[in-house]
């Protein structure tokens, strides 16, 4: 009873511990805060009314421009009304409509007097509605998790501060990417387990077996990459961020990293899973041996393997439907499909992290077995 008290208030204390630290955390500066946009302002405003004489289409492609008279509800200028420009450039993932009524993000700019100048209508205003979606998962996870839900909600939040305040500014300056990657990824995978699972032997052995699998799937990301001759050129977005001046970053390196943090949650998750359940088994029959037990993980581990497997498929295949709608509604024969570099790249990505899950439940089932031996 005692070493549970001590316990929980070991966990207390570093939960508070890592609140503080999430908080300062997000507080510091990544090095890329210049303002790109001199003399300007983004704003929050109404649209009150609109002008569609200046839209016309071109066959599907819509272009010209909308204007519309807008009231500004943030920044120095609130409360007045100005006229907003809503560009079209041709492409359907870019163009937005406005009506009346909506909430658009707005980028002002200003003279040397500071009065405005020119209103440009980025995109609809969508911060509120991202708050509440965010809110109504918290209170489910804390409704249906307890406190356990609460530590999610911790981990959830330090994955998002790292990734943005040391994962993305890191590799922009120029270190190893895939260094990086591993190292947050690590740091991610660790404070993850131990909030969800406390200071646990289940814990610790989730740790072990989901770091060493990071580093199998790290390196089978370079032997593939090579192997299939993929380049990081293939990642979306990536040829802009050339032209923006970082014509030194190792873009395939990059894609490396990627292909490892896309699939480190999964691992994460199948490591505590197999240990969680052999944590069980050791609480309900202590006199279970080494060998019971690591035969129980593997066991365990056939059955979760072959859904999580499936999951990572889906997940990656989700987000590329579209391409592959594209290539059958041109008769793209299923050789050119799957030896095209596109498609070659997400069945390296697919299958690589696959190969990282298989490997979790059996080395959490050993590491589990040792760990948990009386002996």
């Amino acid at each position: 009873m005692k070493y549970k008290l001590n316990q929980n208030r070991e966990e207390i204390i570093f939960i508070m511990i890592f609140l503080i630290f999430i908080i300062l955390f997000s507080m510091l500066p990544t090095g890329f805060e210049k303002q790109i946009y001199v003399n300007s302002e983004g704003v929050r405003a109404k649209v009150i009314s609109v002008n569609n004489s200046s839209m016309y289409k071109t066959g599907m492609v819509t272009q010209g421009e909308q204007s519309c008279i807008l009231e500004i509800e943030t920044g120095s200028h609130k409360r007045e009304q100005v006229e907003g420009v809503n560009l079209f450039v041709g492409k359907y993932e870019f163009d937005k409509v406005f009506r009346e009524g909506d909430k658009s993000w707005v980028l002002l700019e200003f003279n040397e007097e500071g009065e405005i100048i020119y209103a440009n209508m980025i995109d609809h205003y969508r911060i509120n509605k991202e708050v509440v979606l965010i809110g109504l998962f918290a209170l489910a996870l804390v409704i249906f998790s307890g406190f356990t839900g609460v530590r999610t909600i911790l981990s959830f939040s330090f994955a998002i501060v790292s990734i943005w305040k040391l994962l993305i500014p890191l590799m922009l300056k120029g270190y190893n990417p895939l260094l990086v990657g591993l190292i947050v990824g690590n740091i991610l995978t660790i404070t993850t387990l131990l909030l969800v699972a406390g200071f646990t032997k289940k814990a610790y052995a989730a740790i072990l077996s989901a770091v060493g699998c990071s580093f199998i799937t790290a390196i089978a990301a370079i032997a593939f990459t090579n192997y299939f001759k993929i380049d990081g050129i293939v990642m979306q977005w990536s040829e802009s961020l050339l032209y923006a001046g970082f014509m030194s970053l190792d873009l395939t390196a990059i894609f490396r990293a990627g292909i490892y943090l896309a699939c480190s949650g999964a691992i994460l998750d199948l490591a505590i899973d197999i240990s969680a359940s052999l944590d069980e088994i050791t609480k309900n029959n202590p006199s279970v041996t080494k060998a019971s037990l690591i035969k129980s993980g593997l066991t365990i581990g056939k059955s979760v393997v072959g859904t999580q497997t499936t999951t990572l498929l889906l997940a990656y295949m989700g987000s590329y439907i579209s391409v592959m709608m594209v290539y059958m509604a041109q008769g793209t024969p299923m050789m050119n499909i799957l030896n095209s570099k596109a498609m070659s790249a997400e069945i390296l990505h697919t299958f690589v992290g696959c190969l990282g899950l298989v490997l979790v439940s059996p080395l959490t089932s050993v590491i589990c077995g040792f760990m948990y031996d009386k002996k």
